[in-house]
C-alpha cells in the first residue's frame, strides 16, 4: 500500500488538510522562499567586501584574492547543480530540495563563524554548493506540481523574489554598517538562516513531484498527490487527474525512447535534427546574461560606487540599497512584457539599452579626475548605473531562465536545463572573479568591455534566436523538423513572429475537436458505470 493509500486508511489527512490550490500555494512559498534565498546570498557579500571589520579580520586581502573568495561561491554553486544529475532523479525533488537545504545552512554557519581566509573560502564553496542544488530542483519541484496556466508565471515569480533577496541583503549589510564590529558582518550572512528555517518548516510535509513518482513507477502515489493538487474534492477517476497521468506517462514514455546520453550527443549520433543547435541557444541565453554585465555590479555595487565613483562607504552602501528596490519594482514590467514582446525583442531591447547605459558610464567615469566637476561626473554614471539595472530587470532577467526550457525539446528538456543552469554559473565565476581586479586595473576603461558584448548580442540574437513566446513546445520541434539546416532564422516569418503561426492554431483546432469527441464518450461510459 502505498504511503497516501495507507495515510487515508489510517484516518489521516495529508498535507494538513490542504489540497488544490491553497497545497500549491504552499508549494509555492518554498519554492520562492529558496529563490530569494538565492538572491541574498548573491547580493550579501557586495556589503560585506567593503566592511572595515572583515576586511581587518581577513588580513585586508588584494583585489585578486576577494575576488576569489567571492566567486568561489559559483564554483560550489556548478558543482551543486552539476550533482543534482546523478543523484537528484534516484532520490526525488523533496530529498534532494532537503540535501541542498542542509549543505547550505552549514555553509552559512561556517562561513558566518568565519576567521580566516581558508576557513571563508571553503564555507563559500559548500554555501554554493547547496544553492546550486536549490536553485536546480526547486523550478523544477515547482514546474511539476503547478497546473499548466500557472507555470511560466511562478518561473517569473520566483525570479522576482530573487530581485527581492538581492534587496533585502543590500538594506541589512547597509544597516549595520552603523554599527562596529565583527557584528557588521557575521549578522547577514547568518541572517540567511531563516530561510532555511522557513524551508525546513516547509519542505518536509508537502507532496514530492507527481512526476518523478509516476516515472518511478510509484503509481498509487502520484496518482494520489495528482487528487490532492486538483483539489475540490477530486478523486483518482475525476477526467482531468486520469487525462494528467495519461498524459505524463506518455511523456516519460517518449523520455525513456528518445532521450539521448550526453556521449550521444557530443558525437552528434541524437538522431534528432537541430538537437544541438537548441542545447547551444539554450546555454548560450545565460552565458549572455552574465556576459551583459549584471553580476558586475550586482556582486560589487558598493565597491564599484567606491572605488570607480568615489562615493563614501556609507553612501555607497545606501545607494546600492535604494537601487535594488527600483531594480525590484521595474522587474514588474518584464512580468507584463514577457508574453506580449517575445523573448527575442525582450533581449534585443534589453542589451541595446545596456549598451547604452556602459557607453556612458565609461565616458563620465573617466571624467571624475577633473578637479572642477569630477563630481558632477560621478553622479552621472551613478545615474547610468541605476538606469542600467531598469533594462536588465524590465528585459533580461527572466528570459534566460525560461528560454532553455522552451527551447529543447520533451526528451531533452531536463538535459537542456542542467547545461543552462551549469552555463549560468561558470559564466558567472568567471565574471565574479575578474572584477575587483578589472575595476582596480583598467578603472573606467572596464566598463568598455561590457558595452562591447551588448552591442555585439543585438544582431546575434536577431540572427539566431528563434521566438518561443505563444508556442505550444511542440511548434519548436516542428519549425527544426521543417528547416534542417536552420541557423539563421531572421526573414523565417514562423520562427520570428510573437504571435503563434495560424497553421499551428489550425492543426490544434482539429486535435481539440477530435479530443472533445472521445472526452465525450468516455464521460458517458463513466456515467454509465456510477463513478461520477
Amino acid at each position: 500500500m502505498s504511503v497516501e493509500k495507507r495515510r487515508h486508511a489510517n484516518g489521516e489527512t495529508p498535507y494538513f488538510g490542504l489540497t488544490g490550490d491553497k497545497l500549491n500555494t504552499w508549494i509555492t512559498v518554498a519554492c520562492v522562499t529558496a529563490m530569494t534565498l538565492f538572491g541574498y546570498d548573491q547580493g550579501v557579500f557586495g556589503g560585506i567586501i567593503v566592511t572595515d571589520s572583515f576586511l581587518e579580520t581577513m588580513g585586508n586581502p588584494k583585489p585578486d584574492l576577494q575576488g576569489t573568495i567571492v566567486s568561489l561561491y559559483d564554483i560550489g554553486c556548478f558543482v551543486g547543480a552539476m550533482s543534482t544529475m546523478f543523484f537528484g532523479e534516484v532520490l526525488g525533488r523533496k530529498k534532494t530540495f532537503l540535501i541542498g537545504i542542509t549543505i547550505m545552512s552549514v555553509g552559512a554557519i561556517v562561513q558566518a563563524s568565519a576567521y580566516g581566509i581558508a576557513q571563508l573560502i571553503a564555507s563559500r564553496l559548500i554555501t554554493g554548493i547547496g544553492n546550486g542544488i536549490n536553485t536546480a530542483t526547486a523550478p523544477i519541484w515547482q514546474s511539476e506540481t503547478s497546473k499548466p496556466s500557472w507555470r511560466g508565471k511562478l518561473v517569473v515569480l520566483q525570479l522576482i523574489m530573487n530581485i527581492g533577496g538581492f534587496s533585502l541583503s543590500n538594506w541589512v549589510t547597509y544597516g549595520f554598517s552603523f554599527l562596529e564590529g565583527d557584528i557588521t558582518w557575521r549578522f547577514p550572512i547568518a541572517f540567511q538562516l531563516i530561510f532555511s528555517v522557513i524551508l525546513f518548516a516547509t519542505v518536509p510535509w508537502l507532496p514530492e513531484s507527481p512526476r518523478w513518482l509516476l516515472a518511478h513507477d510509484r503509481l498509487e502515489e502520484g496518482v494520489a498527490i495528482l487528487v490532492a493538487l486538483e483539489g475540490d474534492h477530486a478523486t483518482e477517476n475525476h477526467p482531468t487527474v486520469r487525462h494528467e497521468k495519461k498524459e505524463i506517462l506518455e511523456a516519460v514514455r517518449v523520455e525513456r525512447e528518445n532521450a539521448p546520453t550526453w556521449r550521444e550527443i557530443l558525437r552528434g549520433n541524437t538522431g534528432q535534427t537541430g538537437m544541438i543547435k537548441r542545447l547551444a541557444l539554450g546555454a548560450g541565453t545565460q552565458w549572455m546574461q552574465q556576459l551583459v554585465g549584471i553580476n558586475v555590479t550586482s556582486y560589487y555595487l558598493p565597491l564599484v560606487l567606491q572605488n570607480s565613483v568615489g562615493l563614501s562607504n556609507r553612501l555607497s552602501r545606501l545607494l546600492a540599497a535604494c537601487n535594488s528596490v527600483s531594480y525590484l519594482v521595474f522587474s514588474f514590467f518584464g512580468l507584463a512584457l514577457i508574453e506580449r514582446a517575445g523573448r527575442r525583442k525582450m533581449m534585443m531591447w534589453g542589451a541595446a539599452g545596456q549598451a547604452v547605459c556602459y557607453i556612458f558610464i565609461s565616458a563620465l567615469l573617466s571624467q571624475t579626475d577633473n578637479s572642477v566637476n569630477g563630481h558632477k561626473y560621478g553622479i552621472g554614471a551613478t545615474a547610468f548605473f541605476f538606469i542600467y539595472y531598469l533594462f536588465f530587470g524590465i528585459f533580461w532577467q527572466g528570459v534566460p531562465w525560461l528560454y532553455p526550457t522552451e527551447i529543447n525539446s520533451l526528451a531533452m528538456r531536463t538535459k537542456g536545463a542542467a547545461l543552462g543552469t551549469a552555463s549560468n554559473w561558470i559564466s558567472n565565476y568567471i565574471v565574479v572573479q575578474i572584477t575587483p581586479t578589472g575595476i582596480d586595473r583598467l578603472g573606467w576603461k572596464f566598463y568598455i568591455i561590457w558595452a562591447v558584448f551588448n552591442v555585439i548580442f543585438v544582431p546575434l540574437i536577431y540572427l539566431i534566436y528563434p521566438e518561443t513566446a505563444n508556442r505550444h513546445l511542440e511548434d519548436i520541434d516542428k519549425l527544426y523538423r521543417e528547416n534542417k539546416d536552420m541557423v539563421i532564422v531572421a526573414g523565417i516569418k514562423d520562427a520570428t513572429d510573437v504571435r503563434r503561426p495560424q497553421r499551428f492554431i489550425d492543426a490544434d483546432r482539429t486535435s481539440a475537436n477530435h479530443n472533445a469527441e472521445v472526452v465525450g464518450e468516455t464521460s458517458v461510459e463513466y456515467e454509465k458505470q456510477g463513478r461520477f
